[in-house]
């Protein structure tokens, strides 16, 4: 275990929680709140929309609610964005309203949850969600001071926190490693509590519960710790122009651009794994305990790949990572198609959640080193939707063709393989 670095991270992590004197420990109890409150959204959903009625009835709805996905981004995106963008101070107010209006929505909810009501309301509940995934892109590098990185060298420098002040930005993808390891720990507590509550009371009350995580969420979130005058400059210093420029960027920086496209196919990858493992099992008429299985192995595969990045990350480049868990994930769905039965298929999903693990906080660090932090905002957006756009893809394609495991995973496999070829290439050749 220590020397796949988890103790480290986890230390770190817990250190940074409960330390709420720091910027970005204020920051990681919001997304604890935030995570816990989501995940208990999914259960009731995943109770309303595909185990409580019919495998066809459930193909139908579910592919409602993931086209319903893609539409709030219409809204985050071209608006939202740019207010993100335009004051500092303003990303605190906007993580807070997000959090607040999911109160409200999450009581309507559980008043609607089995007529058509509920999917205008998930629309606005989704709209809420992106809203703070896409705000806490851009909180991160103002709430990740210098001070933070030099205490987390002092005391726990082999998780992989730089030591030098000019490689401050290199630590980000510490810091998204840590915010993503605990929004696992805590999905995997809230929903072990969901699905009680959901077998015992019914989906509306895990809806009743999860509006009293987002009102922890909505304090927490007023407690943010306004920017520091350096970070406020960079940000409204940016001219209309400037922003527009940067909002471009992955037309223009060439380790960005190859960057979004590896991990949104990485995206893709889990999409389409996940909705593959959970309709073959259903029509094979799977026990829950096999889900349970699937969703404790990717939980598992999680906290190791997150390990394995601050391990790495002074080590090897965010580019290398993500080829490495674009290879990694190709080799891992050949090994699951030549053994295609359930065990295999939920240990691929253990070792899928590994590798997006992997991907996502090196995309994420990417992002935050290479784009204006001015423009963060608009451009975490940008790159959300099409993120959001190949995940739905994925997951659409085993819900609309009946496909067997074996099927599935060559298809995964061929795509990623040579994506993890293509990808560092592309990149060589565009950056010379």
């Amino acid at each position: 275990m220590r020397n796949l670095g988890i103790l480290p991270l986890a230390r770190a992590s817990a250190q940074d929680l409960f330390d709420q004197t720091t910027a970005f420990g204020r920051l990681a109890l919001v997304h604890v709140f935030m995570m816990a409150g989501d995940t208990l959204v999914t259960v009731s959903l995943a109770g309303s929309l595909f185990f409580s009625v019919s495998p066809g009835e459930a193909k139908g709805k579910v592919l409602l609610y993931l086209l319903l996905t893609i539409a709030p981004f219409a809204i985050v995106s071209p608006v939202l964005g740019p207010l993100i963008d335009r004051s500092a101070n303003g990303r605190r107010i906007l993580v807070a309203l997000s959090a607040g209006v999911r109160v409200v929505l999450c009581w309507m909810m559980a008043d609607h949850l089995n007529s058509l009501w509920l999917f205008p309301l998930a629309f606005l509940l989704l709209v809420s969600s992106k809203l703070y995934v896409v705000t806490r892109g851009a909180l991160v590098p103002e709430m990740a001071r210098t001070d933070q990185f030099r205490e987390h060298a002092a005391h726990l420098g082999d998780a992989g926190w730089p030591t030098d002040e000019q490689d401050e930005e290199k630590g980000f993808a510490g810091f998204n490693a840590q915010l993503t390891l605990l929004g696992t720990l805590v999905g995997l507590i809230a929903g072990s509590l969901g699905a009680g509550i959901l077998k015992g009371l019914g989906g509306p009350s895990v809806l009743v519960s999860a509006s009293f995580v987002y009102i922890a969420a909505t304090v927490a979130s007023a407690r943010l710790q306004r920017p520091a005058k350096v970070i406020r400059d960079q940000v409204s210093g940016l001219t209309q122009t400037q922003r527009d420029l940067n909002a471009l960027n992955p037309l223009g920086d060439a380790e960005v651009a190859w960057g979004l496209g590896a991990a949104a196919l990485m995206r893709f990858g889990v999409g389409f794994a996940t909705f593959l493992l959970a309709f073959v099992l259903r029509r094979e008429s799977a026990a829950l305990g096999w889900y349970a299985f699937a969703l404790a192995f990717s939980a598992l595969g999680s906290l190791v790949g997150l390990a394995f990045v601050t391990r790495t990350r002074n080590v090897l480049k965010e580019s290398t990572l993500l080829a490495m868990a674009l290879l990694a994930t190709g080799l891992g769905a050949v090994a699951a198609s030549t053994d295609p039965v359930l065990w295999a298929q939920v240990v691929f999903a253990g070792w899928l959640g590994l590798c997006a693990a992997v991907a996502q906080p090196s995309f994420d660090a990417i992002t935050q080193r290479n784009v204006a932090p001015g423009a963060q905002g608009r451009t975490f957006a940008r790159f959300a939707v099409r993120q959001q756009l190949l995940w739905v893809l994925g997951a659409l394609i085993p819900v609309a063709i009946t496909m067997s495991f074996a099927t599935g995973d060559r298809i995964l496999a061929f795509l990623t393989i040579i994506a993890s070829v293509v990808y560092p290439v592309g990149r060589r050749i565009a950056r010379h």
